[in-house]
C-alpha cells in the first residue's frame, strides 16, 4: 500500500460574485480521502490493466503507485470526484506506454553481444591436437598425405582428386582407406 498521508478534506473554495455581492462555490478538486477511497477499491483492477500493458509485476506495481502519485499531485484539476477513477486509468495506460517505450529503446541501445569465444584451454587442446595431427600426417605416404590433404581439406571430390593427381579413381580410394587408417593408429598410440 502507498503511503498517503490523510489530509483534512479540502473545502471548497468561496468566490464573490461581484454582481449581486454573492458568493458562489467553486469545485476545489478531488480531496486525499476520496482517492485515499479510491485507491483502496480500486487498485487491484488498476493492477490488472497495467498488467496487460506490461509483462511483469513489479513494473505493474511501480506504474499504478506512480499513477496515484500523479493524480494525487494533480487533484486539483480533477474537478469532478467521480472523474477520479478515469483519470488514474488513464494515467496508468499511458505511464505502461512510457515504460515499454524506454524498454523498447533501452534493447535497440544496447550492444550486441560478442559472440561465445573459446577458452584459453580449449585453445591449448585444439593446438595439441592440431600439432599431433600434422605430426601424423608426415608420417604418411606421400601419395596417401596428397590424397587425403586433397580429400578432407580441399573438400575436393575422389574424381577431382583422381584427375588432379593424375591417378586412377581406385588408387585414390586406396591411398585415402590406407592413409585413414595409418593416421588413426598414429593419433591412437602414445606420444
Amino acid at each position: 500500500m502507498p503511503v498517503i498521508a490523510p489530509m483534512p478534506a479540502a473545502r471548497p473554495a468561496r468566490m464573490s460574485n461581484q454582481r449581486d455581492g454573492t458568493e458562489d462555490v467553486v469545485a476545489a478538486g478531488t480531496t486525499v480521502d476520496h482517492l485515499t477511497q479510491t485507491y483502496r477499491a480500486h487498485y487491484r483492477s488498476l493492477l490488472g490493466l497495467a498488467a496487460l500493458l506490461l509483462d511483469d509485476t513489479a513494473s505493474c506495481e511501480d506504474v499504478v503507485q506512480e499513477a496515484f502519485i500523479r493524480v494525487h499531485s494533480a487533484r486539483k484539476r480533477v474537478r469532478d470526484p467521480e472523474k477520479t477513477l478515469a483519470y488514474l486509468r488513464q494515467t496508468v495506460v499511458n505511464l505502461s506506454r512510457s515504460a515499454l517505450r524506454r524498454r523498447i529503446l533501452g534493447l535497440k541501445l544496447l550492444s550486441k553481444p560478442m559472440p561465445d569465444m573459446a577458452s584459453a584451454e580449449e585453445g591449448a587442446y585444439d593446438q595439441l591436437e592440431r600439432d599431433s595431427l600434422i605430426k601424423a600426417m608426415k608420417g604418411l605416404q606421400r601419395r596417401q598425405r596428397e590424397v587425403l590433404v586433397l580429400r578432407y581439406f580441399a573438400d575436393m571430390t575422389e574424381a577431382q582428386v583422381a584427375e588432379t593427381l593424375g591417378i586412377s579413381l581406385g588408387s585414390v580410394k586406396a591411398y585415402g582407406s590406407r592413409g585413414i587408417a595409418a593416421l588413426r593408429v598414429a593419433m591412437e598410440a602414445p606420444a
